[in-house]
């Protein structure tokens, strides 16, 4: 066995690759990964080091494993995952991990250093992400039923927006809270830019450049995964993500609409 030919004993090689699994999972499930994307790969990687009895027991915000053996459990691990973010590139590097421990490619001690590359792999650099943010927004509201003035002030929209995301992601701030602060910009910012063509000349459509700038705020991912998740049967981690998946699209709304409340209320005309 591998345990032996690095010197570990049998219970010291079950604790070092229920460590590797659940460092795997708790990375899957930080950065946007399925619920049956981390539990599967979980069990792939204690398969792959030969280790019997491995249970494992996933949900939206924390994971449960353990290591079973003659009845009694050997080894077990809890992690609670209380703030999760998207970083895709993150999950296809650790499925190729995951990949290349299967096939017996990585040995244990080598599959801890990749993981843990894999862990601080940067965000895109907070251009590219500005960049990003003020293009979508601007084909969104062209998508939309826009034309070049109101694609040109979605794309100034989401150049406004992405800074204020990257402070608020920097300063922790909660999920709602965030949403709720970037809708409301987004409306203000969308407004101003607004009155701004128009006051040149330009016939502008305040809904398109609105519903543009927000697009780059709805959870997508939350609500795509929350079905696939109940699709595959794991209905709390669903329902989890879909409760949260209408909680942001809620504060999204909410923002938007004070901003276009106190708007009508200051100006005395319509806002839209």
């Amino acid at each position: 066995m591998e345990c032996v030919a690095q010197g570990f004993s049998e219970q010291e090689h079950h604790r070092r690759v229920l460590e590797l699994s659940v460092a795997v999972g708790e990375t899957l499930l930080a950065n946007g990964g399925e619920i049956f994307r981390v539990q599967d790969t979980m069990e792939r990687i204690a398969r792959a080091f030969a280790v019997e009895g491995f249970h494992a027991y996933v949900l939206t915000n924390g994971l449960f494993a353990s290591i079973d053996a003659g009845g009694c459990c050997q080894a077990g691990a809890v992690r609670a995952v209380g703030r999760s973010t998207t970083h895709l590139s993150r999950v296809a590097a650790v499925n190729a991990l995951s990949r290349e421990i299967s096939a017996g490619e990585v040995d244990l001690e080598q599959a801890f250093v990749r993981l843990e590359e894999i862990r601080h792999m940067p965000y895109q650099r907070t251009g590219i992400r500005i960049a990003a943010c003020g293009v979508g927004a601007g084909c969104f509201s062209y998508l939309f039923g826009g034309g070049f003035a109101e694609m040109l002030a979605g794309c100034l929209v989401g150049l406004c927006l992405e800074p204020l995301r990257i402070l608020l992601e920097r300063a922790s701030a909660g999920k709602v809270i965030s949403n709720l602060l970037s809708a409301a910009w987004v409306a203000v910012v969308s407004l101003l830019w607004v009155g701004l063509l128009q006051a040149a000349g330009a016939a502008v459509s305040t809904d398109k450049v609105i519903v543009g700038g927000i697009i780059p705020l709805v959870p997508g991912i939350a609500l795509t995964t929350g079905i696939r998740d109940i699709a595959g049967a794991d209905y709390l981690s669903g329902m989890i993500r879909a409760v949260d998946a209408l909680l942001i699209g809620g504060s999204i709304a909410l923002g938007v609409g004070v901003v276009l409340k106190l708007s009508v209320l200051l100006t005395g005309g319509q806002a839209l």
